[in-house]
């Protein structure tokens, strides 16, 4: 991994607007996320010879290359298991550019949940083993295997529903100073938090994630590129991806521990190969489909003890000023949820000094993926 530390960078990025519901197709999305990602950057797509995605991505390399006008294709890669995939899409292109494989580089996430069907509804096709042990008892959806985590988070560490809270409220209050976010200028109080509707017990409707039609796009080159982009560079300082042993998705069945789930893997990766620490992450955007998973990535990687998550949340921790600010565009809960897509990008922004929620002089920023399932994370540096 020292071989790629610093040896490339993201020059541009691009996306479209969030909503419930666009008219647009999933592929005219990523076209349009990916044209305005190489516009930002200033690199014209026939420069383009590398791409990769997530397995779930409907629109495959083929059609979007066709699509956007690439140059041949030298490189091209999918990632699995949805938001755990995220960063892991940068994390290809990086090794394929330092490695001479490919010199451009486009990763991107298209996806319209918000107007379309929700997968566990289809009771025709049959099961993949791992649901086979969790829905028939009653595990529909990811929020019930969630719940049941948090079920024991909160049995476990004393954490509280104000614990959830916190998370929830810092995500929605960086998501009302940005006008792309869904939960722009919606404003949330402890009242309407705690008097919201159960989605699955202990996690009510301010606990999960955003379902959103949209697109984004990010533009990898090396570094030696990269300082002569349109955008100042947001380096890849360093990357990794983690699936800890006999780990069942998001309920971590077979674990000793449950709740040290693949952020953990990952972590220990991930740091033993950059030249800073947790202590030195000026701002993270943390992967948060559910609330509870960002007390479990931060004793993940490193910024608290085990069971301290909930309690490092107290004080306004996570907001702007705080010990740790996150989710600074709002997240998954406030922003948008594409599989994690929008905060690679706000990172980016925060590296620029261009988000609504600048933190001033961010110059490191710890990106990660879904928690519950394999995952992956960026640390980058300006």
């Amino acid at each position: 991994m020292s071989a790629l530390k610093d040896a490339t960078a993201i020059v541009g990025i691009g996306q479209t607007a969030f909503a419930k519901h666009l008219p647009e197709s999933e592929k005219t999305l990523a076209c349009r996320a990916v044209l305005a990602a190489l516009d930002d950057a200033g690199i014209d797509p026939s420069e383009v010879d590398a791409l990769a995605s997530y397995t779930m991505e409907e629109t495959d390399e083929v059609e979007l290359a066709k699509a956007v006008g690439t140059g041949d294709l030298t490189f091209f890669s999918r990632v699995g298991y949805g938001g755990g995939g995220s960063c892991a899409t940068i994390a290809h292109l990086a090794a394929a550019i330092a490695t001479g494989q490919a010199s451009v580089g486009v990763a991107w996430r298209s996806r319209k949940r918000g107007s379309g069907p929700r997968p566990w509804t289809n009771t025709v096709t049959q099961l993949p083993t791992p649901a086979q042990w969790t829905r028939p008892f009653g595990l529909l959806r990811p929020s019930d295997e969630i719940a049941m985590l948090t079920r024991r988070y909160m049995h476990e560490y004393g954490a509280t529903r104000d614990h959830l809270f916190n998370v929830a409220l810092a995500c929605r209050n960086r998501a009302n100073q940005n006008p792309a976010a869904m939960m722009y200028e919606r404003p949330m109080t402890r009242e309407m938090y705690m008097t919201a509707r159960w989605i699955s017990e202990p996690l009510c409707l301010f606990d999960n994630c955003l379902e959103t039609d949209g697109a984004l796009a990010c533009v990898v080159v090396g570094a030696g590129r990269a300082r002569d982009c349109r955008q100042p560079p947001v380096y890849v300082h360093a990357a990794a991806q983690g699936l800890p042993a006999q780990h069942h998705g998001m309920v971590n069945y077979w674990n000793d521990d449950p709740l040290s789930g693949p952020s953990w893997a990952a972590a220990r990766h991930l740091w033993k190969s950059a030249d800073f620490g947790p202590q030195d992450i000026h701002v993270a955007q943390i992967y948060d489909a559910f609330t509870l998973l960002i007390p479990l990535s931060l004793e993940g990687y490193g910024f608290c003890g085990r069971g301290e998550g909930a309690a490092f949340t107290e004080g306004g921790a996570l907001e702007t000023g705080g010990r740790l600010p996150i989710n600074t565009s709002g997240g998954g809960l406030s922003e948008a949820y594409v599989h994690g897509f929008n905060l690679i990008n706000e990172g980016v922004r925060q590296l620029r000094g261009t988000s609504t929620a600048q933190i001033p002089g961010a110059a490191t920023c710890l990106v990660t993926a879904g928690e519950g399932v394999p995952t992956s994370a960026l640390l980058l540096r300006n």
